[in-house]
C-alpha cells in the first residue's frame, strides 16, 4: 500500500494523497473538529456510539461542539445503527447531556427494520411470530436495552413472540444477549452468553443450525459487529450483526438494515432537503461509515478514538501516526477514502 507522502507534524492540518494512480481520494487531517471542516457544510449526519457517546457517558467536547454546531446555525440529524426507533434514539440524547432540540430528525436501523417486518410479515392478516434474539430486559439498568421486546414489535404489525424454531415464522437479530421468549415466565429467556463477551458461537450455533433446518428466513434490526463499551471505551461488546453474518455463512438469509446501506445516508439526506455535498457524515467506523458515505457521496470525517482506537493504539483524542492511519484504512476500506479526518468530535486540539 501506498504511503502517506506528507510528513508535517500530524497535529498540523495536511492533506493526505495516497496514491491518486490506484484511484484514492485525498482526505484532510485535522487536529480538531474545527471551523476548515465546519464552515463547508450546512448540516451534519451525526453518528451515535464513539462519537457522541459511549452508551453510558457523553464523550469528551460533544456537547460543547454540538451546541457550537447549533450556534452556528448547522443543521443535525442521527444515523445510527441502533434497534431502538428513531424517536427513541432521540428522547435518549438528553440523558447524555445533549440538548434534543438541536437533533431535527433520526434515521435507524430499528425503524427501518420494523417498516419492513411489518410489510412482509406484519401485515398479512393473520398473526406471525418471531425468533427473536435481542437484549437482556432482567439485567438492571441495561444500557443497550433502549426499547423494549415489546416496544420494537409494536411498530411490526400483527407479530407475536415464538416460544420455539418450530412456531417461528422468521428469525429477528434484534440483540445479542438472550432469546427472548415472551412475558409469561413459564418460558425463560435463553442465555446467548458468553457470545456478546468474547463473541464464541458455543451458545448460539445450536440454536442458528436449528433456525436453518426449519428454514426460517431473518431480519437484523442492528448490523454493527463490535461497540466498544466502559467509560473510556477500553471494552468491547459482540452486537447482532455478528450473528446475522453467521447465520448467512450457514447459507441463511438475512434482510440486514442499516449501515453501510446508501439507502440509509440517502434517507437523511432526503429529511433534510439538500445536495449531498452540503451535508456531511461524522462517524467512527470504517467499514459502516467511511464505506456507507463514500458509496452513497456524500462527504464524511471519520473520528479515529472510536471502535478502531485499540487498533491505531491511541489515547482518546489522539491522532494516530500517519504510517499506521494509511494501514488501517487500506486494509479496511481498501482504496476509499473519508473527506476528513479527526481525533474526536471535539473542538478541543489533539495532544502535541
Amino acid at each position: 500500500s501506498s504511503k502517506l507522502r506528507s510528513r508535517a507534524p500530524i497535529t498540523q492540518l495536511q492533506m493526505v494523497e495516497s496514491g491518486d494512480a490506484t484511484g484514492k481520494t485525498t482526505c484532510s487531517i485535522h487536529p480538531s473538529f474545527n471551523d476548515d471542516i465546519i464552515d463547508k457544510y450546512d448540516a451534519f449526519i451525526l453518528d451515535q456510539f464513539g462519537v457522541l457517546h459511549n452508551g453510558n457517558n457523553a464523550l469528551d467536547g460533544a456537547i460543547e461542539l454540538v451546541e457550537y454546531l447549533h450556534s452556528k446555525g448547522k443543521r443535525l440529524i442521527i444515523l445510527s445503527n441502533t434497534s431502538a426507533p428513531a424517536r427513541i434514539a432521540l428522547q435518549k440524547l438528553p440523558k447524555y447531556g445533549f440538548n434534543g432540540d438541536h437533533f431535527e430528525d433520526a434515521v435507524t436501523s430499528g425503524e427501518e427494520s420494523s417498516r419492513y417486518i411489518k410489510q412482509t410479515y406484519g401485515s398479512t392478516g393473520s398473526v406471525k411470530k418471531a425468533l427473536m434474539l435481542t437484549w437482556d430486559g432482567n439485567k438492571p439498568n441495561n444500557p443497550r436495552l433502549t426499547v423494549t421486546p415489546e416496544g420494537y414489535l409494536e411498530q411490526c404489525g400483527d407479530i407475536a413472540i415464538a416460544t420455539s424454531v418450530s412456531d417461528a415464522d422468521f428469525l429477528l437479530f434484534h440483540g445479542s444477549e438472550v432469546w427472548y421468549r415472551g412475558q409469561d415466565t413459564t418460558n425463560e429467556d435463553v442465555s446467548l452468553s458468553p457470545f456478546i463477551e468474547e463473541g464464541t458461537f458455543d451458545n448460539v450455533d445450536p440454536l442458528l443450525k436449528e433456525c436453518l433446518a426449519a428454514k426460517l428466513p431473518a431480519v437484523c434490526a442492528n448490523p454493527d459487529f463490535i461497540v466498544q463499551t466502559g467509560p473510556k471505551g477500553e471494552g468491547f461488546a459482540n452486537m447482532p450483526g455478528k450473528l446475522a453474518a453467521r447465520y448467512e455463512e450457514m447459507g441463511g438469509g438475512c434482510a440486514t438494515f442499516g449501515k453501510p446501506g446508501v439507502e440509509h445516508f440517502e434517507a437523511c439526506v432526503r429529511k433534510l432537503g439538500l445536495e449531498k455535498e452540503r451535508v456531511c457524515h461524522v462517524g467512527d467506523s470504517l467499514h459502516h461509515d467511511i464505506s456507507g458515505a463514500v458509496n452513497a457521496g456524500v462527504p464524511v470525517v471519520f473520528v479515529t478514538s472510536g471502535i478502531h482506537r485499540m487498533t491505531f493504539g491511541t489515547g482518546f483524542g489522539e491522532l494516530p501516526g500517519e504510517g499506521v492511519l494509511e494501514e488501517v484504512m487500506e486494509k479496511e476500506v481498501g482504496a476509499m477514502r473519508p473527506s476528513h479526518v479527526v481525533p474526536a468530535f471535539s473542538r478541543a486540539a489533539a495532544p502535541k
